[in-house]
């Protein structure tokens, strides 16, 4: 008897989700709309709705192994985003593909950048093939942004980062939100940003966990 992802979807909505403090309408049903499973590796899709990260890529030049996010803090981050239809937004690291498809549910269309040509190509024809046809995704530096579409309303980091370099608050339209996990291992913060008169200023909302995006690291300071 093979699994139910549908019930599986569901629990995981109600017992992982609901459970930490994400009221979001558009988020919950987007959670429960993205078929987890569709973007993963067969050998993974079995273990497509534990409460966990799964990791889908060893790395690339960079060696960062690369992850799908564990669904309570991506739930959070998205709900702090505060996305509507009406928004245009800029995903920092696609991986495969699923974080962008529940933001194809979430805004008007979506910009993903991803570093790692091979995950690129993996989530562009997945979105693709599943009917996410408002994201689309690029290959470029994470680090870069991708300037010639923007600015965006909304700017979202799919992993954690040390540091958010300036070239991607430029890229945020006034009045839009960049949401981040800044940190490493279990003393990582989600902040979120908010460009107002030209002006960005952030704060921490919740201690979050997350796997790193490769590069954004500090520059190392020189110590006597």
């Amino acid at each position: 008897m093979g699994t139910d992802y549908q019930d599986a979807r569901q629990k995981m909505v109600d017992n992982q989700i609901r459970t930490t403090d994400v009221t979001s309408h558009s988020v919950l049903k987007a959670f429960l709309t993205v078929a987890r499973e569709d973007f993963l590796p067969t050998p993974l899709k079995p273990l497509a709705y534990i409460d966990s990260d799964l990791q889908i890529s060893s790395g690339g030049e960079d060696g960062v192994p690369r992850f799908v996010m564990e669904p309570s803090p991506l739930a959070k981050m998205l709900q702090l985003a505060q996305i509507n239809r009406d928004h245009v937004v800029l995903q920092i690291g696609s991986g495969v593909g699923y974080s962008a498809a529940l933001l194809s549910l979430l805004a008007g269309s979506v910009v993903a950048v991803e570093c790692d040509p091979v995950l690129a190509e993996a989530s562009s024809a997945k979105l693709s093939d599943t009917g996410y046809d408002n994201v689309a995704v690029v290959t470029g530096d994470l680090e870069k942004g991708y300037p010639s579409e923007g600015p965006y309303d909304r700017i979202f980091f799919n992993g954690a980062v040390e540091t958010i370099p300036e070239t991607l608050f430029e890229q945020l339209r006034e009045g839009g939100r960049l949401v981040a996990a800044i940190g490493t291992g279990l003393s990582a913060e989600a902040y979120v940003f908010v460009k107002d008169g030209g002006v960005v200023s952030g704060r921490p909302a919740f201690n979050i966990s997350v796997k790193p995006l490769p590069g954004f690291r500090k520059a190392a300071e020189f110590v006597f």
